[in-house]
């Protein structure tokens, strides 16, 4: 699948000091050092769960994918190169009822909101991953993970469809560290189907669902269907990454079943875990609720984008908030981003500047602190306030904003 386009991402003399980057790892519930034994050759692996196609992306969403596109930023500035893969579930249960209701077909509105997507994070400045793969396009490797499960006996048939059998895995739960009544919980808000009669564990996920009267199927070991959610992050993920992997990333709500169930699955495959590390994003509200497509209580990148709005804006308002903070969608956020923007492209037109380095070194120590872009961006605003007599600092200013915070000026 064809990702979207991004200019060059301007370079700051020197890599930034080979200081910590901190990040606050979900499972482990506290603060890691995440590139502190990455071997200086090699790239950081990073994979980060992508959308459901059937409908544009919301501020959520951009919310997340800015999150990890400031991660991107933080590493390569320390002069480590990133390998970013990110997937995207192109038929799901949402997207079929989508476009039962829409009457399109459900393959051409996937491809339609896609597209959109694309324009969306393009816009933003959100650095394409380097493998932008769909579920279609990697059936082949879905279908081949769950028959190998099924050969070493960690996968079992309830009628005619297949599930993972989470006993094999003995540290189970150890990525969302809930109780199990949680977790039942949990489960069945979030896909699950702990009530289903034949399952030997309630909170067995789906890996293979056979044929369903008109819904799409492929063929495989397994028969005709098609395959479980869970299953196949792990396939795709593995599969351009390796196992174990530097960095699992995505939304709050995804914690359980999703990166449990994915652990789950590459401990009992590989025998080792999925990834190294977690990292998670806030949920984003608006009147009240989280953002939700199921509610219908949601702000569209793209809409935004038609009613004229500069895209740079729309990401300083995302920026404002802290990346794993809950918070909510309001107007003036917007507006006071909108604000914010115009004053530092006004600083940037003065004949002189304040000293860049002093900036730089300030925004790499914010961003080194688990990506505190609330602290960065209010060191932008102390700089574009502070007058000095650096005759060449606009375009060493700007790019430095642009690499290190995505902000194009």
């Amino acid at each position: 699948m064809r990702s979207w386009e991004h200019g060059e991402i301007p370079v700051l003399g020197d890599p930034a000091p080979a200081t910590s980057l901190l990040i606050f790892d979900s499972a482990k519930q506290k603060m890691q050092p995440i590139v502190q034994d990455l071997d200086p050759h090699s790239d950081f692996r990073m994979y980060v769960c992508g959308i459901t196609p059937y409908d544009a992306a919301h501020l959520g969403h951009a919310s997340t994918y800015i999150a990890f596109d400031l991660l991107q930023r933080a590493v390569r500035d320390l002069g480590f190169g990133v390998h970013y893969v990110q997937n995207i579930t192109d038929v799901d249960d949402p997207l079929l009822e989508r476009a039962l209701i829409t009457g399109d077909h459900w393959s051409e509105l996937a491809e339609r909101e896609i597209a959109r997507f694309r324009d969306d994070m393009q816009a933003l400045g959100v650095i394409p991953p380097a493998e932008f793969l769909g579920v279609v396009e990697s059936m082949s490797a879905i279908s081949s993970m769950i028959d190998q499960l099924r050969n070493t006996g960690a996968a079992y048939q309830v009628d005619q469809d297949w599930y993972f059998d989470t006993s094999m895995d003995s540290a189970f739960g150890l990525i969302s560290q809930l109780s199990h009544d949680a977790m039942m919980q949990v489960f069945a808000e979030r896909g699950g189907d702990p009530a289903r009669a034949g399952k030997k564990n309630s909170l067995d996920p789906l890996l293979w669902m056979a044929r369903r009267d008109s819904d799409p199927y492929w063929e495989s070991p397994m028969g005709q269907g098609r395959p479980g959610w869970h299953v196949e992050c792990v396939a795709i993920a593995t599969a351009m990454l390796g196992v174990e992997f530097d960095l699992q990333g995505g939304g709050s709500d995804l914690i359980f079943p999703h990166h449990q169930m994915c652990d789950s699955l590459a401990r009992v495959q590989f025998r080792q875990p999925f990834a190294t590390f977690y990292a998670h994003t806030g949920m984003v509200a608006l009147d009240g609720e989280k953002m939700s497509k199921s509610k219908g209580n949601l702000e569209f990148v793209s809409r935004l984008r038609e009613q004229g709005n500069d895209p740079m804006a729309i990401r300083l308002a995302l920026m404002a908030q802290h990346y794993r903070s809950d918070w909510e969608w309001k107007p003036e956020l917007l507006e006071r981003a909108t604000a914010r923007l115009q004053r530092w492209r006004s600083a940037l037109a003065r004949d002189t500047t304040p000293d860049v380095g002093q900036l730089v070194s300030d925004l790499r120590s914010a961003l080194s602190q688990d990506l505190d872009s609330p602290a960065a961006l209010d060191f932008v605003d102390q700089w574009a306030n502070t007058s000095g007599d650096d005759l060449t600092g606009s375009q060493r200013a700007a790019d430095a904003i642009n690499a290190l915070l995505g902000v194009r000026l």
